[in-house]
């Protein structure tokens, strides 16, 4: 039997009642092309496959791999590709097709992993993945919220961010040591914020929340004056966690770097 490996930072869901719970907020569908990340023992992956017959996976862990493919033969089509997810590319599988995406993440990586997923949004139809709670609650929180920071900012301009449910860790094999949630993640056609240029509204963003606890005419002061500030109608005395996406996104439009 597979023993979890704390550096990959697994923890195997095993409660049949959580795992049906996923099931049908997914709702899988013949013909979708669903893409498993870290599915570790098969806990969600074998069900998955009786309900739609193929199933593409990536697992980290290279020892995982020939016994996925070995329970999956009399059951569906299962891919298991061994690799890093935060260093695969949805670009690099054949035939360009849109995603949707599951898995219960690690929790050392789920955050980078949320800003690596960004970057192919495009190719992306939904994801419904399992994270620490905390983090859960940051993808979802709003202005003035306690969770409200970066995460919550980068991911709501991208994607529609719905909380669906808790997991206790008395779920998993070894259970951690914190509470989970499942989330799901819709990207948005088209985000209703007109942000300018993408790359200086992650920067913004990242400046802000960098020191939280300063006033943005302060964290933002190497890239916008407080002057420039008041011009978008945006009291220079807020912090961060004031701002509404829409308020970062009037800031983003007037940085001239």
């Amino acid at each position: 039997m597979h023993r979890a490996r704390k550096r990959f930072g697994q923890h195997f869901l095993h409660d049949q009642n959580v795992i049906e719970s996923i099931l049908r907020a997914l709702d899988p569908r013949p013909g979708d092309n669903l893409i498993e990340i870290g599915p570790g023992q098969g806990a969600l992956t074998f069900p998955l496959l009786k309900r739609c017959d193929a199933l593409t996976a990536i697992e980290l862990d290279r020892d995982l791999v020939p016994v996925l493919s070995r329970k999956a033969e009399d059951i569906g089509t299962l891919e298991v590709i061994n690799a890093d997810i935060l260093e695969f590319e949805l670009s690099s599988l054949p035939g360009n097709k849109i995603y949707r995406l599951l898995g219960n993440l690690p929790y050392n990586i789920s955050t980078p992993l949320m800003f690596h997923l960004l970057e192919s949004v495009q190719q992306i139809k939904d994801m419904h993945f399992m994270v620490q709670k905390e983090v859960a609650l940051r993808i979802v929180a709003k202005a003035g919220d306690a969770n409200y920071g970066r995460l919550s900012v980068m991911l709501q301009y991208r994607c529609e961010c719905q909380y669906l449910f808790d997991v206790a860790p008395d779920s998993f094999s070894p259970p951690p040591r914190v509470d989970s949630a499942v989330i799901r993640l819709i990207p948005l056609d088209k985000s209703e914020h007109d942000v300018g240029d993408f790359s200086h509204f992650s920067r913004i963003v990242q400046s802000a929340f960098g020191q939280r606890r300063k006033t943005i005419s302060n964290s933002l002061k190497s890239l916008l004056d407080r002057e420039t500030i008041l011009a978008c109608g945006i009291d220079p005395g807020l912090r961060a966690e004031n701002l509404r996406l829409a308020d970062f996104a009037k800031l983003s439009r007037a940085f001239k770097p």
